[in-house]
């Protein structure tokens, strides 16, 4: 026995990387009449009698001993295409082997036994290797009567140590994963399910008689003969599906259900293989090699997923016979891989750098795509879910966005319904699989994908922002004034963000205004903001500057997070247009004004000289002072004549007092003579001024 799926007994598998192999080319075909390749003769596996790939179409067991150890099998090549392979090498013939009374067919996995030591166990019954793999090929092929989409096949086999006696072997499909419990001896872990499949091989007379009988696991089969389905029961639990004494693949006739044979003849294993008799170079003797087929869907079991494979040696064929010798392999199962690819709303490719928000909503979705391996029919759906933002996977919870039926015949990938962001941010998309109640209980597993590949960015909007200054130039003491435009904007995120029941409303955000100068673009000297709602005209605002020059206004709109990003204008004063002059005007005047000044003379009759005082005095007025006007402070001017020739005068110097208005002035001209053969004399003279400013 070996094991292919448990820990404890997996050191029995046969894994050498440098097995001496001899080339298919050296073997010797095991038939002599033409063979018949594989159950219905599809040409996917060969059921030659050998099990080296060729010369037929068709994979060979060197194929699936490729695929699964990944070492030189005689070949370099895996199955093309084989949905679930198993190849188990038990290396030690002395290894577990069944024991106690109840480990035989009718009884549950529960009830089976295993220990180590082969003991008197004949060497006919000894396995060496097993081995099996499935497909799922097209109906044309396989199924003519249209029971099923694709066809699912089963091939098995297994070599032994020895070939002295007939030979009876069964074969176990689980359902359910079996392995065993301990490391010497013990039980098996796992049960039976309704619809495992058991085939039952009888080789005898040199392998030229054949006798192959198919059960299946129902425990509706309570005892030997009872009927279940229109089928008759072999045993408690075993309901008898199909049976031939004819069922050698040699001349089995084309449409038959199932088949095996056994090689008539030496051949080269390509693995390493040894009998009892210590025949060399690998070779096994007639009837040592045994492989079989069974065509799934013609027997109605297209629907079942096997995750573990035993095959078994048997005293006999009934359905009691003491069961003897087993491997014991994992064959896949129903595997269930889904793959999810966000797309936008009609199906193309998101966005090299991601969406943008738009106008504060965008509409994406998403593609899965389902594979069911191990099963050619299946149902279930996908219910697409969307997570964040922000969001790195969808692993789990997010939004449901809705749930898409698929089967077999479904054409993929499927996309989800479409769902609608409106808030930038990275959102992760998720497909779950899950198998209707049908397929669930054939073994389909559900399946999930909501990995960081599944992933996409929604961008922010950028804005454009517009100013235009009021025209200019304008004259100092009056406002300046700046409008901007502003386009470009998204709405809000609704709530929610993702399919929102409430839109969210238009950008908000402010612009701020400010003007620098005069004449340089550092010195602010301005500054003022205005509230936003979305795409609009926004302004005027106004300054009035107190120094004439050139203004330069700049804006800055401040964005409104997440979906709107801000924007500015004539940051750097570049825009001519928003260029403002400032001046002012002069105006040509006069203030008149005039300085009362005045030459005294005082002369004398025959020229005598003078002695005495010579003044002047300024009066407001005209008459000196005699009836109106005064005199003005500070302007009275004096001069001492001694033996002055005559005439002598006296000239003012006023430079203080100010006519500036039409008026008149007088002057006092006065001679104290100090002689006195001289007299003394005064003069008042006037002006009267007209001065227009």
């Amino acid at each position: 026995m070996s094991v292919s799926d448990t820990g404890a007994r997996r050191r029995r598998r046969w894994l050498t990387a440098g097995l001496a192999v001899v080339s298919s080319t050296a073997a010797v075909i095991a038939l002599s009449v033409v063979p018949a390749f594989a159950v219905h003769d599809t040409g996917a596996f060969e059921l030659d009698g050998n099990a080296v790939n060729g010369p037929a179409p068709g994979d060979d067991w060197d194929n699936v001993c490729h695929q699964v150890t990944g070492s030189d099998c005689s070949t370099t090549s895996n199955t093309n295409g084989a949905t679930a392979v198993d190849w188990v090498s038990e290396p030690n013939v002395n290894a577990s082997i069944f024991t106690t009374g109840g480990s035989k067919d009718p009884q549950d996995i529960n009830n089976w036994a295993w220990k180590d030591g082969a003991g008197g166990l004949p060497a006919k019954d000894n396995l060496l290797h097993s081995f099996a793999a499935r497909y799922s090929l097209p109906s044309s092929a396989t199924c003519p009567s249209g029971t099923a989409a694709r066809c699912e096949v089963l091939y098995f086999g297994s070599d032994r140590l020895d070939n002295s006696g007939d030979a009876q072997q069964g074969f176990w499909f689980f359902q359910n994963k079996i392995s065993l419990v301990g490391s010497s001896s013990g039980t098996f872990s796992g049960l039976h399910k309704n619809g495992d499949l058991l085939v039952v091989s009888d080789f005898s007379v040199g392998g030229t008689t054949s006798t192959i009988t198919v059960f299946e696991w129902n425990t509706a089969c309570t005892k030997t003969g009872d009927v279940v389905g229109g089928k008759t029961c072999g045993d408690a639990n075993l309901l008898t599906l199909a049976s031939s004494d004819n069922a050698n693949c040699a001349t089995a006739a084309a449409g038959d259900q199932f088949c095996g044979l056994v090689n008539a003849n030496t051949i080269t294993m390509p693995w390493s293989f040894t009998d009892k008799t210590g025949t060399p170079n690998n070779q096994a003797l007639n009837g040592e090699f045994y492989e079989g087929g069974v065509n799934l869907s013609t027997l109605g079991l297209a629907d079942r997923c096997f995750q573990s494979v035993a095959s078994e040696t048997r005293s006999s064929t009934s359905t009691t016979a003491t069961l003897k010798d087993f491997i014991l392999g994992g064959f896949g199962g129903c595997n269930t891989t889904v793959h999810t690819t966000p797309t936008d709303a009609n199906g193309n490719p998101v966005p090299a750098g991601g969406f943008s928000i738009g106008t504060g909503s965008v509409n994406v979705a998403d593609q899965a795509t389902v594979s069911v391996t191990g099963i050619s029919t299946w149902s279930g759906s996908v219910q697409f879910s969307l997570c964040g933002p922000p969001a790195t996977d969808c692993t789990s919870g997010g939004t449901p966005i809705g749930s898409v039926p698929i089967d077999n015949t479904t054409a993929q990938p499927i996309s989800s319904p479409t769902a609608t962001v409106t808030s930038v941010g990275t959102y992760c998309w998720r497909g779950d699989f899950t198998p209707s109640a049908a397929s669930l209980a054939a073994g389909v597993q559900p399946g999930t994908d909501g990995s960081p590949t599944e992933c996409f960015t929604v961008n922010p909007v950028p804005t454009a922002l517009a100013t235009s200054a009021g025209a200019g130039p304008v004259q100092l003491g009056n406002p300046i004034t700046d409008t901007a435009t502003l386009t470009g904007t998204a709405h809000e995120p609704g709530t929610p963000v993702i399919n929102p029941t409430t839109p969210g409303g238009p950008a908000g955000g402010t612009i701020t205004f400010t003007a620098f100068g005069p004449n340089n673009c550092s010195t602010a000297v301005f500054s003022t903001t205005v509230p936003v709602s979305g795409d609009g005209t926004y302004g005027p605002v106004s300054f009035t500057p107190t120094a004439v020059g050139t203004y330069h206004w700049a804006a800055t709109y401040s964005g409104d997070p997440p979906n709107t990003n801000g924007s500015s204008h004539n940051g750097n004063c570049s825009d001519t247009g928003e260029d403002v002059t400032v001046t002012t005007t002069t105006s040509a005047a006069s203030q008149q004004n005039w300085l009362p000044n005045d030459t005294a003379t005082v002369a004398s009759v025959g020229g005598v000289p003078l002695n005495g005082t010579l003044s002047a005095q300024l009066y407001t007025g005209d008459n000196c002072g005699a009836t109106s006007g005064s005199a003005v402070s500070g302007q009275l001017y004096t001069k001492t004549l001694t033996n002055a020739a005559s005439p002598a005068s006296l000239t003012t110097s006023n430079t203080s007092f100010t006519v500036t208005s039409s008026a008149s002035t007088s002057w006092l001209v006065t001679f104290t003579s100090t002689d006195s053969n001289v007299g003394g004399s005064s003069h008042c003279e006037s002006t009267s001024l007209t001065i227009t400013n």
